[in-house]
């Protein structure tokens, strides 16, 4: 029962947040129309709001779709054209397009070639511009038509009434398999009568419940009061995209050096009930305090390769004041009071010969450089 009901709960809301997701909100769309379609006089104007309003009808036509809430504030297109989402000649277009399937690709199809007349007019001044436009277009679109097809694919029901048919036979085979024996009879080991079956109780609490969250959130898009609020979407989303086209549109306040223009190091400030988090360390990684053990600092060579370019570090610039000593081979080197006073020299870990090291040089700050073979 726990395995049947919480696999069907755990896919009704994976799909819930799956429509939420997708809901075509115009907030990237209305940047990108604002930034890359150009002008200040009526015709730019015109061109940014016609464009954003396409956008908007495009998402009404699909919610009238698959929203109660939305079908029932628009139930025709007439209604569409009233709240100023589309005119007239534009709703004689759409019906007058004969399809039988969801026309509401139809606005975004508009966009595109408005889009295209605004490049050839110079509205929008490049290609790249163009193209960036398209991306977010086809983006929104692209969540438009995942509704679309969360409405049309549901899950199936058989598998919505397997689990109702089981979780209720299940409680009704307990109501009576779970009943305790009338102790006057005199069973064995029955000798207690409880009248409230009380781990029964919140078994059916826990299951009844769930599946009743499962069957409440399998359809987010309908009237009741856990569903999406899909028409304060929508308005929502024509105020802000209308204002981020034509108001804001090269409406930006002067530009002023910022408080901390003349400070190099600064802080923000903190009120009185949050100032300890600003004496709280900063994170800085959770491997940034490990602590190492001297094995773990240790460099390992491969005795059994030749080492080049080997870097040993020095005390001072241009003169070894001090013996250094390396692993090699398994023997070492020692180097006297200076490069030119005494060559470096090591014993072979084989045979203990003393050997004289070539090719070493001083270079960068500090550091020696050892060549051998």
């Amino acid at each position: 029962m726990s395995f049947v009901l919480g696999f069907y709960v755990t896919l009704a809301f994976n799909r819930w947040w799956g429509q939420y997701t997708s809901f075509p909100l115009p907030d990237n769309l209305m940047m990108v129309v604002s930034a890359n379609v150009h002008g200040v006089d009526e015709k730019g104007r015109l061109l940014r709001r016609t464009l954003m309003r396409y956008a908007n009808l495009a998402s009404v036509l699909i919610l009238r779709s698959i929203s109660t809430r939305v079908r029932r504030r628009f139930p025709t297109l007439e209604h569409v054209v009233e709240a100023g989402f589309m005119t007239p000649l534009e709703q004689t277009k759409l019906e007058g397009l004969k399809s039988d399937f969801n026309k509401y690709w139809m606005p975004l199809t508009w966009f595109t070639n408005l889009a295209a007349l605004a490049r050839q007019e110079g509205r929008i001044r490049d290609d790249i511009a163009l193209r960036l436009l398209m991306d977010e277009l086809n983006n929104y679109r692209g969540k438009c038509s995942l509704l679309f097809h969360y409405d049309w694919i549901s899950i199936p029901l058989v598998y919505t009434q397997v689990v109702t048919v089981a979780v209720y036979s299940f409680f009704g085979f307990c109501l009576i398999g779970r009943q305790f024996l009338n102790p006057e009879k005199g069973y064995k080991g029955h000798q207690l009568d409880l009248y409230v079956p009380i781990f029964t109780l919140l078994q059916f609490f826990f299951y009844a419940g769930w599946l009743k969250v499962g069957e409440l959130i399998i359809n987010p898009f309908g009237e009741d009061d856990d569903d999406f609020e899909t028409n304060q979407l929508i308005d929502r989303n024509i105020q802000v995209s209308m204002l981020a086209v034509d108001d804001m549109h090269q409406n930006l306040p002067p530009t002023e050096k910022d408080k901390f223009w003349v400070e190099r190091y600064f802080s923000v400030p903190y009120t009185n009930s949050t100032v300890a988090e600003a004496h709280r360390p900063a994170f800085k990684g959770s491997t940034y305090d490990m602590r190492m053990s001297e094995e773990d600092l240790t460099i390992h060579h491969n005795t059994d390769t030749p080492i080049m370019g080997q870097y040993l570090p020095v005390s001072q610039r241009g003169s070894l004041d001090n013996v250094l000593t390396c692993r090699l081979r398994g023997g070492s080197f020692d180097s006297g009071q200076g490069i030119s006073s005494k060559p470096f020299t090591y014993k072979d870990g084989k045979d203990d010969t003393e050997r004289e090291l070539k090719n070493v040089s001083l270079v960068r700050d500090g550091q020696l450089e050892v060549s051998c073979l």
